[in-house]
């Protein structure tokens, strides 16, 4: 038996190293399938169907995929943080340029004269216009330490400035990887009124949703610059513009163009180019195809944005993984029908996430399709699924 994933958007060709064509049946027009691979596409009002197994985002972002909707079916949603990482810091480093020697004031400058005949001469005494800082010696504010945002701060401290890191959720892993010269801030305020450069690695949530609001920008230090490239709707935009204006805030550097700030003065905008790069689109969907396949063979969950994370062996013997609401009684339920069918459980792991779970149970016999249908009609449960060994 194969399993089939469809694409909804083009992919790097990447994912053959992985899902080989002898066990996966990839592409666009695939039926019916157990799998998605999506990058941009929208999937708000798809319906699911009773077989997909799993949705891999190749990328961050999940705006485009009803989570809770997909957990309730018993679809697992991947995404693929830190495949584009690197991408993300260089771009990010380009815009604190931008946002301090006017790179793009001047480039626009320059062609609108052209044709001058005396455009050398122009440009010696039209350049003074556009001088601007050095960035060492300067103060970087990083709001949000994980794959990129700390990329960005050890870069930071790389070129000479003086970095502020702030995340109260900082990973163990990502903790580990933030360079020595990089200061752990824990008060958000002492990073807005002490940076000259803020630059925003942050997921959007309704927690985060203009958390660059006017009072957050009347904290900022005067003629600072902001750099967003995480998601346009964390700042407050209209609180943007006035700050821009009044020129309390000197610059705002984004990857999000906002059609009411983009003939303000002091602002740069790029179209989304963020993880616009031949290897960034290769390492995410390398990371997809890996997560798919582990999840679709052993029952691992790695990297899932509505189902929590779950690191197991392979598999040796029938195991059953149950996708439930994280409620009182159920796993004593789902024992309890295995008990009373007089099957042993010779492992059991369980993991939770907010509102869902995840139970994973190896059986020294294989459960029969009925027991596993009434597993299936019990309260509470998503996805009852059997794998067996060598599949």
């Amino acid at each position: 038996m194969m399993y089939k994933i469809r694409n909804l958007n083009p992919i790097s060709p990447v994912y053959h190293d992985i899902l080989s064509a002898d066990k996966y049946l990839v592409g666009a027009e695939v039926e019916k399938p157990d799998a998605i691979i999506v990058r941009s596409a929208d999937m708000q009002q798809m319906d699911i169907e009773d077989q997909l197994l799993c949705v891999g985002r190749a990328g961050v972002g999940v705006n485009n995929i009803p989570l809770d909707k997909m957990a309730q079916k018993g679809v697992v949603v991947f995404n693929s943080p830190g495949a584009n990482a690197n991408a993300v810091k260089e771009l990010v480093v380009a815009a604190l340029l931008l946002a301090s020697r006017r790179v793009a004031e001047g480039i626009r400058w320059t062609l609108d004269n052209a044709d001058d005949p005396d455009l050398a001469k122009l440009v010696e005494k039209g350049k003074k216009q556009f001088v601007g800082p050095e960035l060492a010696g300067k103060t970087l504010g990083v709001i949000g330490l994980g794959a990129i945002g700390v990329m960005v701060a050890n870069t930071g401290a790389a070129l000479g400035m003086k970095v502020l890191g702030y995340d109260p959720y900082i990973s163990v892993e990502h903790a580990w990887s933030l360079s020595r010269a990089v200061h752990h801030s824990t008060d958000l305020s002492e990073v807005l009124r002490q940076s000259d450069y803020l630059t925003l690695h942050i997921p959007l949530t309704e927690g985060t949703r203009s958390m660059i609001d006017a009072a957050a920008l009347e904290q900022m230090k005067k003629g600072a610059a902001l750099i967003n490239y995480a998601r346009d709707a964390l700042v407050d935009t209209e609180a943007l513009r006035e700050a821009l204006e009044s020129g309390a805030l000197r610059a705002y550097v984004s990857d999000f163009p906002v059609p009411a700030l983009m003939h303000v003065r002091n602002t740069v905008f790029t179209p989304h180019l963020g993880a616009s790069t031949p290897e960034s689109e290769d390492n995410c969907v390398r990371l997809i195809a890996g997560q798919l396949s582990d999840y679709l063979n052993v029952g691992t969950i790695r990297n899932s944005v509505n189902y929590p994370n779950c690191a197991l062996s392979p598999v040796t013997m029938p195991r059953l993984t149950v996708l439930h609401k994280n409620v009182p009684n159920v796993i004593g339920s789902v024992t309890g029908l295995l008990a009373s069918a007089n099957l042993n459980i010779e492992n059991m792991v369980n993991q939770s996430r907010g509102e869902y779970a995840y139970t994973v149970l190896d059986m020294h016999v294989q459960p029969d399709q009925a027991l596993i249908a009434r597993l299936q009609e019990l309260d509470n449960i998503y996805r009852v699924r059997l794998i067996m060994p060598g599949r």
